[in-house]
C-alpha cells in the first residue's frame, strides 16, 4: 500500500452498523414534525449529511422551522437505542487489524455521537486522538474540508489519502478533496455509490482492494 498515507473511515455505516437505526429515528421525528418521512426517505435524502443539512432541506418544505430541540431530540432517542441495539459493522474490526496504514475516522457525527458509538462496539481506542466531526470545519459533507481538514491534521497528503464511505454525501466529498474513494454498499445501495473510484459489498473485500488500488 506504498501509494497510500492515510486511510479515512466514516464513521455511522463504515465502522458502526448504526444507519439503520439513525434513519429510522431521524425517520420518526421528521414524521411527528409534520414532515411524513419513510425509513427510506431518510436514507435516500439524509444519508451522510450533517443535522443541519437536514435542518436546511426539510425547513423551506415544511414552511417553519423544526423545532429548537430537534437535534436534542434526535440524539437523545439515537443514544436510547444505540446502548442496546448498535453493533460493528462485520468484518470491520478484522480489516483494520491487517491494515498496515496510519488511519483516522472523518464523520458527519458530532464528536459525542462518534465517541459514543465508537465505545458502544469497542473500536475507540483504535482512533483516539484521530477523531475528526464535522463540527471541526464550516462546511460539511458533500463539501471536501472535512476530508482535507483530517488530511493536514495527519501530515499526509490528499492525493496519498483513501476514504471508506457509505453515502452520496461522503463520495462527493472525498473525490472533491482529490482522494481515492472506496463506496461500501451497505445500507446504502450501489448504483447511489457509483462517483467511488470502487465500491465493496463487504468489509472482507476492503484490503484486496487498498492493496490493487495502491499497485495502480
Amino acid at each position: 500500500m506504498a501509494r497510500f498515507e492515510l486511510v479515512i473511515f466514516d464513521n455511522d455505516g463504515v465502522l458502526v452498523d448504526s444507519e439503520p437505526i439513525a434513519n429510522q429515528v431521524l425517520a420518526d421525528l421528521l414524521t411527528g414534525y409534520g414532515w411524513p418521512t419513510t425509513f427510506q426517505d431518510s436514507v435516500n435524502t439524509y444519508l451522510g449529511g450533517t443535522l443541519q443539512h437536514v435542518r436546511d432541506l426539510v425547513e423551506p418544505q415544511l414552511g417553519r422551522p423544526l423545532p429548537a430541540d430537534f437535534e436534542d431530540q434526535y440524539h437523545e432517542r439515537l443514544f436510547a437505542r444505540i446502548e442496546t441495539e448498535l453493533t460493528a459493522v462485520p468484518g470491520v474490526a478484522d480489516a483494520l487489524d491487517r491494515i498496515d496504514l496510519p488511519t483516522c475516522v472523518a464523520s458527519s457525527g458530532s464528536h459525542p455521537r462518534i465517541e459514543r458509538t465508537l465505545k458502544t462496539v469497542g473500536l475507540y481506542d483504535r482512533f483516539a486522538g484521530r477523531i475528526f466531526s464535522a463540527d471541526d470545519v464550516t462546511r460539511g459533507k458533500p463539501f471536501p474540508d472535512l476530508f482535507l481538514y483530517a488530511a493536514e491534521q495527519s501530515g499526509s497528503a490528499p492525493d496519498r489519502c483513501v476514504v471508506i464511505e457509505d453515502s452520496p454525501y461522503g463520495v462527493a466529498a472525498g473525490k472533491a478533496a482529490g482522494m481515492t474513494v472506496i463506496g461500501y454498499a451497505g445500507v446504502t445501495p450501489a448504483d447511489r455509490l457509483q462517483d467511488a473510484d470502487v465500491i465493496i459489498a463487504a468489509m472482507t473485500e476492503l484490503l484486496p482492494e487498498l492493496d490493487r488500488l495502491a499497485s495502480r
